[in-house]
């Protein structure tokens, strides 16, 4: 899939993927140094840094929509449909991460709510594999399956 959003001959949304993933990671590794013990003071860092990651993540989810919006196949769009669904799930999911970690003290995770945040930051990696694949011209088996073998 052909990145139509570009700047000086430069895709953006793939530039732009890559600071949510970073900051979701960041987010994970101080809470599970928090939870282990560390200072609170990394609660409230993953805490801020999900807030920043969600807002790249929403850049990057509305930089996909316009490559998508701009696919000229249908088969094309199907699968570019996919893939922003995919990142859409990503986000709501740390957008509720964030919304029960309001409340809490030092807007710090319990164990429950970590874990939750590496399902979620699996589904990132998968995500960001996906995407990568769909930029190197390469069309996953599990797409292809959900378009019924017909490929883009």
């Amino acid at each position: 899939m052909e990145s139509r959003l570009s700047i000086a001959g430069q895709a953006v949304q793939p530039i732009l993927v890559m600071f949510p993933l970073g900051l979701f990671s960041m987010a994970v590794i101080f809470d599970l140094a928090n939870i282990t013990g560390a200072p609170d003071v990394l609660g409230t860092l993953a805490y801020w840094n999900i807030v920043a990651g969600l807002t790249g993540g929403f850049l990057a989810m509305l930089a996909g929509a316009i490559d998508t919006a701009l696919v000229r196949r249908p088969t094309a769009k199907r699968i570019g449909v996919l893939r922003s669904l995919l990142n859409m799930g990503v986000l709501f999911l740390f957008a509720v991460i964030l919304m029960v970690r309001v409340g809490a003290n030092d807007r710090a995770a319990g164990v429950g709510l970590f874990l939750i945040e590496l399902l979620a930051l699996a589904f990132a990696g998968f995500g960001a594999w996906f995407g990568g694949q769909l930029a190197n011209g390469r069309t996953p088996a599990f797409a292809k399956a959900a378009l019924g073998n017909r490929g883009y």
